[in-house]
């Protein structure tokens, strides 16, 4: 059933692909850089070398293309080099979460809004994991023991305060009716330094992707007591509640945004709207985010436009009510 499904899918957009190069007047000329914010192996360089592969192997780009890793500064040191390249269609950047996040906390005066959105990609749903020999043994079980005492369980985070996990943490403390501010939350920079200090003893709680808490897992050193999605994740996640389940109806997750320089003309936003829905329709793709317990939320840009307007206000808000959103200055 799935394979018709995608076959059917893949039929409409090939005559959809035809159309939309014809009228995109615009393809690339020379190699394009894939641009990752954060180092080899991270979520956004792992999405990146999948599509970059499967770009090449289906000739579904017609130049080569290279994914160029440009880490620092939560994303920074990327949009920065981004934003640089006005007007070239033959850049893109797959970014996550900060580009939003950044721009409240008052640590980016880059946002959005100073880039032309391309796709919303994919996302990575939350995972509230404790060590394997952890004795909370359930949500319950850790809410019972914060509502007792909200800095009992230190809780590890990354990559920046107010990103993602943070706010996953938020989310789902303000459903438990848990004061976020008076718990015991360490940001690292990155998530080996996060998942290490669980696994050394140092945090008793981590706040991650579903994605990179499945190695650990695997490996039995970490246990997930639930995952921040709409329904529960495949594979060895299978058995992991989610928080809805358990009685808190919350999701959370860190999209990867495709973005590309500003000042970007019709046609080119036309071809690269045709290529991404090409590829987020093929089977290819769909089983290697399944593998990676990445989640096919795709969007096209100006959708993708929308739902970062949404999403700006919604997490200003949350931002706002744990006291870390602020004026950037210049904006």
């Amino acid at each position: 059933m799935r394979t018709s499904l995608y076959l059917l899918l893949a039929a409409a957009l090939a005559t959809a692909s035809v159309a939309g190069h014809a009228q995109s007047n615009w393809k690339p000329e020379k190699n394009i850089e894939i641009v990752i914010g954060s180092s080899a192996g991270t979520g956004p360089d792992r999405a990146a070398r999948i599509m970059q592969r499967i770009w090449q192997e289906h000739k579904m780009v017609d130049v080569p293309a290279a994914v160029v890793n440009k880490p620092g500064g939560g994303g920074a040191i990327s949009w920065a080099y981004l934003n640089q390249r006005a007007g070239d269609g033959h850049f893109l950047l797959i970014t996550s979460y900060n580009i939003v996040t950044n721009h409240i906390t008052g640590k980016s005066n880059l946002t959005y809004t100073d880039f032309t959105p391309i796709s919303l990609l994919i996302s990575e749903y939350i995972a509230y994991t404790v060590r394997a020999d952890s004795p909370i043994r359930s949500i319950a079980g850790l809410i019972d023991t914060l509502k007792k005492d909200p800095g009992a369980v230190p809780v590890g985070v990354s990559s920046s305060a107010g990103g993602a996990n943070h706010i996953a943490l938020g989310v789902l403390m303000k459903a438990a009716g848990i004061d976020l501010n008076k718990m015991k939350v360490v940001v690292f920079s990155g998530t080996n330094e996060s998942l290490a200090a669980l696994l050394g003893g140092h945090v008793g709680l981590w706040i991650n992707s579903g994605s990179a808490n499945a190695p650990p897992f695997t490996n039995g050193t970490t246990r997930p007591l639930a995952v921040a999605a709409p329904k529960r994740l495949p594979g060895i996640y299978a058995s992991v509640p989610t928080l809805a389940e358990l009685g808190f109806p919350v999701t959370a997750n860190n999209w990867r945004l495709v973005i590309a320089p500003k000042a970007l003309s019709a046609a080119q936003i036309a071809y690269w709207d045709d290529t991404f829905r090409r590829l987020a329709t093929s089977e290819e793709w769909n089983k290697e985010l399944e593998s990676n317990y990445f989640s096919n939320n795709y969007l096209g840009s100006a959708d993708t436009r929308k739902y970062l307007d949404q999403q700006y206000g919604e997490v200003k808000q949350i931002l706002t009510e744990i006291g870390l959103a602020r004026t950037p200055s210049g904006k």
